[in-house]
């Protein structure tokens, strides 16, 4: 029985957005970041800080800024380091990160996170939070390439 032209046509279609999509997944590259960040408040918090992400052997500098909302209390400074994904460059750090959560530091404690921007960058980070801080609030961070 022959294959119609318009099916073969719809089948070669599908395959070459199928491969497309693949290999645009594999085109994208990973980095390492690492961030500082002040956030301080009294319900309503804001946060600012500065980083750097090292991507593809060169170093960029970040700028670190952030609102939260909910029950926040106190003060803390938060340096995290970790990995960035799925990224084709260095411009797609650049962006919103949301997250909604609940925690307590009194002096020092460890910190972990995992945040994705509206591009699809993904941070996995860890590291230390120093200060008084309790929070059970909303929160987003905004990172830009300086």
């Amino acid at each position: 029985m022959p294959i119609s032209h318009r099916f073969r046509t719809g089948l070669v279609a599908l395959i070459a957005v199928v491969g497309a999509s693949l290999s645009s997944a594999a085109y994208a590259d990973s980095g390492t970041i690492r961030i500082s960040v002040l956030k301080g408040g009294w319900f309503i918090g804001a946060s600012g800080g500065s980083g750097t992400l090292t991507f593809q052997g060169r170093r960029y500098p970040l700028s670190i800024g952030g609102l939260s909302a909910g029950l926040v209390f106190g003060a803390s400074q938060t340096n995290l380091s970790g990995r960035v994904t799925n990224i084709r460059s260095a411009s797609d750090v650049a962006g919103v990160y949301g997250a909604a959560g609940a925690g307590a530091a009194v002096g020092r404690g460890v910190r972990g996170i995992v945040l994705r921007n509206e591009k699809g960058a993904v941070l996995t980070l860890q590291g230390q939070q120093t200060g008084l801080m309790i929070n059970a609030d909303l929160s987003g961070m905004a990172i830009s390439l300086q």
